[in-house]
């Protein structure tokens, strides 16, 4: 069981950019496929498949990479969990981060749904600061 699924996904990514893996799977669920899409909007990844099985469907993330062979280095630089089980984090709309000057992503859970910071500061609303991307 585990206590906090957002950070094992971003884990479990962490870990296969690593080795060099093309794609990554996990258990699905809700949130995680929030998350999964904005990093593909956001070019991160290059694809998103929810794949059904019993008793949880598992989703499947292609990796994405610059380069060729020896040379290829992933795209996402790092992640960082803001908001955890333990400590959770809340930003106004006012007060929302930038990341990296703006080379990287603040992901948030708002009212309105998950949320990159770029367009939450658009919509005027605050929320839960899941996790920065870069």
């Amino acid at each position: 069981m585990v206590n906090d699924p957002i950070a094992d996904m971003l884990t479990r990514i962490r870990n296969a950019l690593m080795v060099g893996h093309d794609s990554v799977v996990m258990p699905s669920s809700s949130i995680k496929l929030a998350l999964a899409n904005l990093l593909l909007e956001e070019g991160f990844i290059t694809g998103v498949e929810v794949v059904p099985e019993k008793p949880q469907a598992l989703l499947k993330l292609r990796l994405k990479y610059i380069g060729r062979r020896r040379t290829r280095r992933p795209v996402i630089r790092g992640f960082r969990r803001v908001s955890k089980p333990g400590r959770r984090v809340y930003t106004k709309r006012t007060d929302i981060p930038w990341v990296q000057s703006g080379m990287g992503v603040a992901i948030l859970s708002t009212s309105q749904g998950v949320l990159t910071g770029k367009k939450a500061r658009q919509l005027g609303v605050g929320g839960e600061v899941l996790c920065y991307v870069w």
